[in-house]
C-alpha cells in the first residue's frame, strides 16, 4: 500500500429541499467543486454520500457548499434516523393539508370545465376566478417561489423554476386581461390546476418513495426494543442500547433475540427467514450462535452477549443496505448528465415556442399557454426516479432474501455474467470436511500419523486441518511441540518436532520435496473424491491421510439454476485433478480446473475478463480473496472467513451456492426496472414537449401527465416487490443450515 495516499474519510448527508433530479445534479456539482471531495447525490433517497480528504475538506465546509447552493443538510447517523422518519411524517401532513386546501379552491375550475363540455361558458365570474386563484398560486404554491429563488440563487434551475415560471405567466396574463379589459381567454385555472396537480403528485411520489424505502425500517424493527438480562443474581428489563458485551439475557418463547449471542443453556428453534430468508427455523443449544432480531419459536434460552449496537449482524445488513441504496449504477449517468442541463433546455424551448406561435401565427395567447404547457410537462423528476428507486427495491428484497448487495453497481453488473467460478471447499462443498482413512506407511502406527499431522497443523483454521485435529482430539491424541513452522500457501506445511523435519501437505509437495510416495494408493483414494495428504517426519513419508468434503444437497440444483440463467459455472480448486473430477462430476459441472495456487485463481479471472467474458466469483476461503477482488462481481459466501467478505461485492447469508442464482435473478430484475423506467421518462417528455409546444396539450393536461410520470416510474420500481428468489423450495433439499453472519 502507498502510503502516500491520500486517507479518505466517508459521511453522509441527509439533503432537504429537492424537488427534482436536477436539483441532486446541482448540488453534486457543488460538492465536487469542493477540493479532495467526491460526491454522489441520490434524489430518491435524499442523501448525498461524500468521500473526502480530511485535510483539503471538513464536515461544516460540505454541509455550507449545499446550504449556499440553496438547499439543506445535516449529518446523517443512526440517532437521526428516528427524527428523519418523523420529519418526513410531518412533512407529508403537511403537504396533505396543502393539497386539500388547493383542491377546494380548485373545485370550482374543475365543475367550470365540465359545464363547459355541455355549452355553458363563462359559468364563473372573471373576478371569481382571480380571488380562488390568487392564494393557489401565492400561498399554496409560495414552495416553488421559495425553491426557485434558492436554486438561482446557488445558480442552477429545477422543478420549481419550471412550474412557478410557468404558472406564473398564467397568472400573470390573465391578471392583465381582467384588470386591463382585454377580449381574451382567462387562464386562472390552468396556473391553479397546475400546482394542485403537482401537489398531488408530490403526494402519490411521496407515498411510493416510502414504500421502496421502506427495507431498512423493516430490517430495523426485527430489533426488540427491551431486553431482559441477569444482574446481581436477579432478572431485570432494560432498554436493548443499554446492553453491553458479555452480559447475560434471557430469550423466552415467542421473543426477538435482542443483540447477537452464544447460548449458554437451553434448546429451541428461531425463526430466521426474516434476516437470512430461511424458512424452516434453525436449531438452537448450547454453545450455539442467535442474532438480534430473529424469533424464538419455542423454549427458553439464556444466551451471553458477543455482539451490541452497531456490532450486530442486523445492523451489519443495515448499513450494506443503505450503502447499496446510496450508491449509483453506471446506467445512471446518462440520466445524471441530461439532468444537470435539462431545465435551462426545457426555457429555451419554452422561450422559442413562445416566439414562433407570436410571430409566425400571430397568436401571442395561444403561444403563452402552449409555452407553459411546455415548462410544465417537461419536470425531469421521473428521470431522476428511474434508476434511484428500482435499486433501493431491488437491494431491499435481497437483503430479505439473504443476498445482501453491496453497491448498485454490483447489483447491475450480476445480471450480466456470463461465467461464475466457483470454488470447491465450502462453496461446492459443505465446507465441514471429516477425516476418512489413515494409511500408515514405513513401519509407523496410526497413531503417530495423527499425533505429527495434527501437531502441525493445530494453529491452523482451514477446514481440512480442523478435520484432522478434530478426529485427533476424538481419539485422545497428545499433540506435540513445535518449532520453526511454516506454511506454504496452497501446499502444506512444515516444522521441528522433536527436533527433526516434519512435513505435511499435498501429493505434489511431498515430490517437491523428494520425498516417494505410494502413488496407486493415492489415487484409488482420490478417484472415490477424497482429499490426499501426506505426513512426513524424519525425512520419510509416515502415511497418507484421506479426507473427504461432502458436495451441499443443494449445489447440483444450484448449478443447473445457473446454467438455466445461461451462466456457464467453472469450478476452480487447488485440489487434485482426481478429487476435483468426482467432485464437478457429482455436482453437474462441465468445466473445471484443478492443482491452482491463489495467483492461478485470479489469473484465470483475468484471463477470462480479457476474452469478453463477464465473470463473477464465488468463494468463502482466505485462498479466495485475490480471485474475488479480481471478478467482475465477487460472492462471498456467508459463513466464510472475514477477508473473502470484506473482498466481495456480494455476501451470501446462507450456505447455499443457490443463492448466487438468487442474486442474478434480481438484478436482472432490477435492471429490466430500469431500463422500462428510463425508456418511459425519456419517451414521455421526447413527446410531451413537442405535443405541448405545437398546441396539442393545455398546461392542465400536462400538468396532470408530469405528476403522473413520476408516480408511474416509482411503482413501476414498486412491482419489483413481486421477485421472488429461485430457491423458494430450499427446505425441500435439506440443506444444513449454519449461519454465521458475524464476519459481517
Amino acid at each position: 500500500m502507498d502510503s502516500t495516499a491520500p486517507v479518505q474519510s466517508r459521511i453522509d448527508l441527509a439533503v432537504t429541499g429537492m424537488t427534482c433530479a436536477a436539483c441532486a445534479a446541482r448540488i453534486e456539482k457543488v460538492l465536487n467543486r469542493v477540493p479532495g471531495v467526491q460526491a454522489n447525490v441520490n434524489f430518491a433517497t435524499e442523501t448525498a454520500r461524500v468521500d473526502y480528504a480530511p485535510d483539503a475538506a471538513t464536515t461544516e465546509a460540505l454541509i455550507h457548499a449545499v446550504e449556499k447552493a440553496g438547499y439543506g443538510a445535516h449529518v446523517k447517523n443512526e440517532k437521526s434516523r428516528d427524527t428523519e422518519l418523523k420529519e418526513h411524517a410531518d412533512a407529508y401532513r403537511r403537504e396533505w393539508r396543502r393539497f386539500v386546501i388547493a383542491a377546494m379552491l380548485t373545485a370550482p375550475f374543475v365543475a367550470q370545465m365540465a359545464a363547459m363540455l355541455v355549452g355553458k361558458h363563462d359559468w364563473l365570474p372573471p373576478w371569481l376566478q382571480f380571488v380562488l386563484a390568487t392564494p393557489v398560486q401565492f400561498w399554496i404554491g409560495k414552495r416553488f417561489y421559495v425553491g426557485a429563488w434558492h436554486a438561482l440563487r446557488g445558480g442552477g434551475a429545477n422543478m420549481d423554476v419550471l412550474i412557478a415560471l410557468g404558472t406564473s405567466m398564467a397568472y400573470l396574463f390573465s391578471v392583465v386581461v381582467l384588470f386591463g379589459g382585454l377580449q381574451q381567454h382567462l387562464y386562472f385555472e390552468a396556473s391553479a390546476m397546475v400546482i394542485t396537480l403537482v401537489l398531488l403528485g408530490k403526494l402519490l411520489e411521496m407515498r411510493a418513495r416510502a414504500k421502496a424505502s421502506s427495507a431498512i425500517e423493516e430490517l430495523m424493527r426485527l430489533q426488540p426494543k427491551t431486553a431482559t438480562v441477569e444482574r446481581d443474581g436477579q432478572r431485570i428489563e432494560i432498554n436493548v442500547a443499554d446492553l453491553r458485551l458479555d452480559d447475560v439475557f434471557i430469550v423466552r418463547p415467542g421473543d426477538s433475540v435482542p443483540v447477537d449471542g452464544n447460548v449458554l443453556d437451553g434448546d429451541s428453534s428461531v425463526d430466521e427467514s426474516l434476516l437470512t430468508g430461511e424458512s424452516l427455523p434453525a436449531a438452537k443449544r448450547a454453545g450455539s450462535r442467535v442474532f438480534a432480531g430473529t424469533l424464538n419459536q419455542q423454549g427458553l434460552m439464556r444466551c451471553v452477549a458477543t455482539g451490541v449496537g452497531a456490532q450486530t449482524a442486523l445492523a451489519a445488513i443495515v448499513r450494506l443496505v443503505e450503502e447499496a441504496q446510496g450508491s449509483k449504477a453506471p446506467i445512471q449517468r446518462l440520466a445524471d448528465v441530461i439532468s444537470g442541463i435539462f431545465v435551462p433546455v426545457v426555457v429555451v424551448i419554452a422561450l422559442m415556442t413562445l416566439a414562433g406561435w407570436w410571430l409566425f401565427a400571430g397568436n401571442f395567447a395561444a403561444g403563452l399557454i402552449n409555452a407553459v404547457a411546455v415548462l410544465v410537462i417537461a419536470c425531469p423528476c421521473a428521470l431522476g426516479l428511474a434508476t434511484p428507486t428500482a435499486i433501493m427495491v431491488g437491494s431491499g428484497k435481497g437483503a430479505r432474501a439473504g443476498v445482501l448487495i453491496r453497491n448498485a453497481a454490483a447489483l447491475e453488473q450480476a445480471g450480466k455474467l456470463t461465467t461464475l467460478i466457483v470454488d470447491k471447499t465450502g462453496t461446492l462443498t459443505q465446507g465441514k470436511p471429516a477425516l476418512t482413512d489413515v494409511l500408515a506407511l514405513n513401519g509407523a502406527a496410526e497413531t503417530q500419523v495423527l499425533a505429527i499431522a495434527a501437531s502441525l497443523e493445530q494453529g491452523s483454521r482451514h477446514p481440512l486441518a480442523q478435520a484432522v485435529t478434530a478426529h485427533a482430539r476424538e481419539h485422545g491424541i497428545t499433540l506435540q511441540t513445535i518449532a520453526d513452522f511454516q506454511s506454504v500457501a496452497g501446499k502444506g506445511v512444515t516444522a521441528n518436532i522433536a527436533g527433526e523435519p516434519a512435513a505435511l501437505g499435498s501429493p505434489a509437495f511431498a515430490r517437491e520435496l523428494g520425498l516417494a510416495l505410494p502413488e496407486a494408493d493415492i489415487a484409488q483414494l482420490q478417484r472415490a473424491g477424497k482429499t490426499v495428504v501426506f505426513v512426513a517426519h524424519c525425512g520419510k513419508v509416515h502415511g497418507l491421510i484421506a479426507i473427504a468434503d461432502r458436495l451441499r444437497p443443494s449445489t447440483p440444483a444450484a448449478i443447473r439454476e445457473l446454467q438455466a440463467l445461461g451462466v456457464t459455472p467453472l469450478m476452480l480448486t487447488g485440489d487434485n485433478a482426481l478429487t476435483a473430477e468426482a467432485i464437478a462430476r457429482e455436482a453437474g459441472v462441465a468445466h473445471w480446473q484443478a492443482g491452482l495456487m491463489p495467483q492461478d485463481k485470479a489469473s484465470e479471472v483475468q484471463r477470462l475478463r480479457a476474452g469478453g467474458q463477464t465473470v463473477g466469483m464465488a468463494g468463502d476461503g482466505i485462498n479466495d480473496a485475490p480471485a474475488l477482488a479480481a471478478a467482475d462481481v465477487s460472492f462471498a459466501i456467508g459463513a466464510g472467513a472475514d477477508v473473502a467478505i470484506q473482498a466481495a461485492d456480494i455476501t451470501l447469508m446462507r450456505d447455499d451456492l443457490v443463492s448466487v442464482a438468487d442474486a442474478i435473478s434480481l438484478s436482472r430484475a432490477t435492471l429490466a426496472k430500469i431500463k422500462q423506467n428510463l425508456f418511459s421518462a425519456f419517451f414521455y417528455n421526447v413527446l410531451g414537449m413537442p405535443l405541448a409546444a405545437v398546441g396539442m396539450l393545455n398546461p392542465i393536461i400536462a400538468g396532470a401527465a408530469m405528476a403522473l410520470s413520476s408516480v408511474s416510474v416509482v411503482s413501476n420500481a414498486l412491482l419489483l416487490k413481486r421477485w421472488k428468489p429461485l430457491n423458494a423450495g430450499r427446505q425441500e433439499l435439506g440443506v444444513e443450515r449454519n449461519l454465521n453472519t458475524g464476519a459481517l
